[in-house]
Formats: structure tokens, C-alpha cells, sequence
């Protein structure tokens, strides 16, 4: 049986701090350019769930086999604080293996801080190592950018071991996507159903997706997901940062009294497809600052001219964002 633990509006993304190194803009303002421990990646972990956990109602944490030792960061600090799993919100990805060894940087341009292989016997393997770290936690388990080159999408034996894990963990199965596909990516995931499923169910409950002021391309497939009961995620809703320099951004969010990132997250928190957003804080101040947009997305939806007229200040081509994402570097 599938749990039916409430589903948050907003939750922590823990890319940012469950590694030293990521792609954010400007990490050196918050960890230094040395001494990125395990120990004080896990302090300042610890720090930002105890703010969430303080913060809201009911909790929700996102991590990844790739996100360094997310998994295990979450665990321990789940377990240690006696948290009851029907307290808090958990979804997990496989998919890529972290292998950057601790690193904030690597010595070639070309070295891969995570491999991706969606190949089912991968499944298998970072499936037990996400339940030895999270098990009884784990509401939502994804698979961790779905791409046409993959070739997930079309693996039967994937989405049969996907349907198993369903209905034998309790768990809800999601997929993320990234990249100038995304919007193609989901509308072909949503046709996917698995041969020992129950006839006419569809594989995929969730989908996270990179929307924001800045790449606004998925929004009609995202609308037509959501009109079909799909659950909305939504990552990298400050683009690593760049909407934070946004010189429209930082003019509307002064037009309307608050930060940018409170501007940035509640105008997807106001978009009609109702999206679950994720942040991808790495401070206590960062976080709540975050939280406070819940309050600006109620504004934006009382003036739907002036959310639209954002949002057309503030787009870009997606394949310009993508092209600027990819140039950014670990840090």
C-alpha cells in the first residue's frame, strides 16, 4: 500500500549540502574555500533541517545517491531527532553514482563528479542502498534525470522492477528531468505503464522539474501533467543562483517589498499547474528567507497581470539557460 503521508508545499533540497562541491553560484560565502569536512558538511546540514523542522508543519527533504552523503546526512539526523515516519516528507533519486571522492573541484574540466546508468541492475543496487539509509522514510522515489538517450523511457524490465518497488516498498515513483527536452522527456514518460502493473496504470505518480523566472519552457506540459493528477516538483527554482542577478528580478522584487529569492520561488509557487517547490538552501538565513514566499505567491495570484508581466521580463530561450548552466562551475 502506497502511503499517504500530506504532501508540502515547500521542501529542502539537499544537492547544495550533502557534497562540498556543486554548481551554485557564490558556495564560498557560506562554507569558505576550505576545510569542507564530512563532519561540518553534516553540521551545516544538521543546522538547515533543524530551521525546517521548526519552520513548517510537516517537513520534506529531497536527496539523491548522487548528492554526495545526502542519504546518509538525512538518516542519521531523522533518526537521531526520533522522527516518526508519518512526521516528515522524504523522495530519493537513483540513477547516478557520486564519485568525485569528496572533492569540491577535480583536476580535468572533463571529470565527472557523478556517472549516470539507469540500467536496471543499477536500480537494483542504489535501490537497497537508499532503503538501508532511508527506508522506512521514503515516501517517493525518482529516477534521477530521465533522458531519450538513456533509453529508460523504453527499458520494460526497469519500469517492471519500478512497479515492484511500488507496490512492495509503499513507495510513489517519480522521475526528474533537466535539459532543453524537458517538456518532450514528460510527455512521454506519462504514456509509460509497466506489464505486471494493473492494467491502464500509469508508472510515473511524480515528476521534478526545472521551471523558474528564468526557463520557463515546461510550463504547458507541466500544466497537462498536473490536469492528469500528476505531482508537481519543482528544482533549481533560483537557477543556481542567476536569478538572484537578475537585474528584473531585482527590480520587481523591490517593486514588491521582499528578496529575490522570495520573489523567484513565489512566482512558481503561484503557477497554475500547483507545484510542490523545492529549496536548495545551505543556510539557516537562506532558508528562511525561502520559506517566506509561500506569502508572495499569494500576492502574484491576486494580480495575475503583474505575474504575467514578470515572467515575460524576466524569460529566456532554453537553450541559452542550459548552455549557461552547463558553463558553471563547481565551487
Amino acid at each position: 500500500m502506497v502511503k499517504t503521508t500530506p504532501l508540502p508545499r515547500m521542501g529542502l533540497g539537499m544537492a547544495a549540502l550533502g557534497r562540498p562541491g556543486y554548481i551554485n553560484l557564490d558556495r564560498a560565502t557560506v562554507f569558505g574555500t576550505e576545510g569542507r569536512t564530512v563532519e561540518t558538511m553534516q553540521d551545516a546540514a544538521n543546522q538547515v533541517m533543524d530551521r525546517l523542522f521548526e519552520s513548517v508543519d510537516h517537513p520534506w527533504l529531497d536527496c539523491a545517491r548522487s548528492y554526495g552523503l545526502s542519504e546518509r546526512f538525512v538518516g542519521e539526523y531523522l533518526r537521531s531527532h526520533n522522527v516518526a515516519p508519518d512526521k516528515v516528507y522524504v523522495s530519493s533519486k537513483w540513477g547516478y553514482t557520486y564519485v568525485a571522492d569528496w572533492r569540491v573541484s577535480l583536476d580535468s574540466p572533463d571529470a565527472k563528479h557523478e556517472v549516470k546508468d539507469h540500467s536496471t541492475e543499477n536500480f537494483l543496487k542504489q535501490v537497497q542502498e537508499s532503503s538501508d539509509h532511508l527506508g522506512e522514510y521514503i515516501d517517493l522515489y525518482q529516477i534521477h534525470s530521465a533522458t531519450f538517450d538513456s533509453g529508460i523511457l523504453e527499458d520494460s524490465r526497469a519500469h517492471q522492477a519500478l512497479a515492484t518497488c511500488r507496490k512492495e516498498r509503499g513507495w510513489k515513483i517519480g522521475l526528474s528531468v533537466s535539459g532543453v527536452q524537458q517538456d518532450e522527456i514528460l510527455r512521454s514518460a506519462r504514456k509509460v505503464q509497466a506489464s505486471n502493473d494493473e492494467e491502464g496504470k500509469l508508472l510515473f505518480d511524480s515528476v521534478q522539474c526545472t521551471f523558474n523566472l528564468l526557463e520557463q519552457r515546461p510550463a504547458a506540459a507541466l500544466r497537462e501533467a498536473s490536469a492528469a493528477g500528476m505531482d508537481i516538483i519543482i528544482k533549481e527554482g533560483l537557477a543556481n543562483g542567476r536569478v538572484l542577478r537578475h537585474p528584473r528580478v531585482l527590480e520587481y522584487a523591490d517593486k514588491l517589498e521582499c528578496q529575490p529569492d522570495q520573489l523567484a520561488l513565489g512566482y512558481i509557487l503561484a503557477q497554475d499547474f500547483a507545484p510542490r517547490v523545492l529549496s536548495g538552501a545551505v543556510s539557516v538565513d537562506h532558508l528562511a528567507s525561502n520559506l517566506k514566499a509561500l506569502q508572495i505567491a499569494n500576492q502574484l495570484q491576486s494580480d495575475p497581470a503583474l505575474m504575467e508581466e514578470i515572467g515575460q521580463a524576466c524569460k529566456m530561450e532554453s537553450e541559452e539557460y542550459w548552455s549557461e548552466r552547463a558553463a558553471l562551475s563547481w565551487n
